[in-house]
C-alpha cells in the first residue's frame, strides 16, 4: 500500500466488554507503533457497542478506535467481517496489522491476507520492528515448538501477523490517555455471508477459568487413573487455581478436552504451573512456556520437563504430593 503508516490491531469483545486478548494486542501494538514513531489504531466488530467500551482501548494504548457497529456482527460473521476490514485497511493504509490466535483471529487473518495480497506470519510469540529497515520481525515456533524462527516480513505492506494468546503483556492502563473514535459504515450485501451462527452453547465452568488462573496444576498420562485425577482437582481448588492437562491425559479419559494445554490447544501464563506426571514434550510446553514459575514432579530424572522447570522433584508423585497437599492446607489454615 502506498503511503502506509501506523499499526492496526483487530480487537475482540466479550459480552460487550473488551476481551482480555485485546489488551495483549494493544500492548504489542503500542510497542511496534512506538518503534515506528506512528499511531496505534484498533478496530472492533459488534452490535450496539457502547461508546464507553470503545473508549476503554485508549488507556490500554490505542490512539484511534474504528467501530464497525452493525446487527450483522451480533455474532462473528467471517465473510462480512473480512469485507469491512479490507475496506478499513485500504482507507487507513497501515504498515502493520496484528490479530490474535483466537477462534476469530485464526479464521479472519488468512482471509484478510488473501484479500490484501500480502503475507501472514501466524502463531507468533513476539513481534519487533527492525531498526533501519522498519521491517516487521515475527518470532514463531516451528517443528512442533522445538525451535523458534524469525520471519522478516520485508517491504510488503501491510505486514501481517497473528500472536498467540498469553504471549504478550497488556500495558498498565493510563487513564490520562484519550483518542479518536471513528464510526465505520457497514454496507455489506447479505449475499456475502456464506455462514451463519445458529446457536451459542455456553459451557459453565466451576471455580477459576483455566486461562485466567494464577495457579495451574497440570496432569499428564502419568497420573494413572480418573480417581487419581480428582486429587489434582482438590489440590487446584486448595490453591484457588485450575487444572490443565496433556493430550495423553485427555486420550486416557482422565479429563475434558477443553483442559488440554499445548501448541494445538490452550495457552496459559499463570504465576505458577505445577506439572505432575508430565514428561514435558515440546508440543505441551509450547502452551505453558509463558508461566512465571514452573515446578514439576516426575519419576524419570531424564524427562524434558526438568529443563523447563525452576524447581523439580524426582520421584513418584503418589509419594510426594500428599505431603505437599498437607502443607498447603496448613498454610491456608494459618
Amino acid at each position: 500500500m502506498a503511503d502506509s503508516s501506523g499499526v492496526l490491531i483487530v480487537g475482540e469483545l466479550n459480552d460487550g466488554a473488551i476481551a482480555g486478548v485485546t489488551g495483549e494486542l494493544l500492548g504489542v501494538g503500542r510497542k511496534l507503533a512506538d518503534s515506528l514513531g506512528e499511531d496505534l489504531s484498533a478496530v472492533f466488530f459488534g452490535s450496539s457497542i457502547a461508546e464507553e467500551t470503545a473508549k476503554g482501548a485508549f488507556p490500554m494504548g490505542a490512539d484511534k478506535v474504528y467501530l464497525a457497529d452493525s446487527p450483522v456482527f451480533n455474532t462473528y460473521q467471517p465473510e462480512s467481517a473480512v469485507e469491512v476490514l479490507e475496506k478499513i485497511c485500504q482507507d487507513v493504509s497501515p504498515n502493520v496489522v496484528v490479530l490474535a490466535v483466537s477462534n476469530m483471529g485464526r479464521d479472519l487473518a488468512p482471509r484478510l491476507a488473501h484479500k490484501l495480497q500480502t503475507g501472514l506470519a501466524m502463531d507468533c510469540i513476539d513481534l519487533n520492528i527492525e531498526s533501519g529497515t522498519n521491517s516487521l520481525i515475527a518470532t514463531r515456533p516451528v517443528f512442533g515448538g522445538k525451535a523458534l524462527a524469525e520471519v522478516d516480513c520485508g517491504a510488503v505492506k501491510p505486514a501481517m501477523a497473528s500472536v498467540r494468546v498469553k504471549s504478550q503483556e497488556a500495558l498498565d492502563p493510563d487513564q490520562s490517555r484519550s483518542g479518536e473514535i471513528i464510526s465505520v459504515e457497514v454496507n455489506v450485501d447479505s449475499s456475502v455471508a456464506k455462514t451463519a451462527v445458529v446457536d451459542n452453547i455456553t459451557v459453565e465452568v466451576e471455580g477459576v477459568k483455566l486461562e485466567d488462573a494464577r495457579v495451574v496444576v497440570g496432569g499428564g498420562r502419568g497420573i494413572g487413573s480418573l480417581d487419581n485425577w480428582h486429587i489434582l482437582e482438590t489440590l487446584a481448588s486448595d490453591l484457588s487455581g485450575a487444572v490443565g492437562s496433556t493430550r495423553g491425559a485427555c486420550d486416557e479419559g482422565y479429563c475434558a478436552l477443553d483442559t488440554q494445554l499445548g501448541i494445538t490447544s490452550k495457552n496459559v501464563a499463570p504465576e505458577l504451573y505445577l506439572a505432575i506426571g508430565i514428561s514435558g514434550a515440546s508440543q505441551h510446553m509450547s502452551g505453558v512456556s509463558f508461566s512465571k514459575h514452573i515446578v514439576c514432579i516426575n519419576k524419570d530424572p531424564e524427562a524434558p520437563i526438568f529443563k523447563h522447570s525452576e524447581l523439580g522433584i524426582v520421584g513418584r508423585w503418589e509419594d510426594i504430593l500428599p505431603a505437599f497437599q498437607q502443607k498447603v492446607k496448613e498454610l491456608i489454615a494459618e
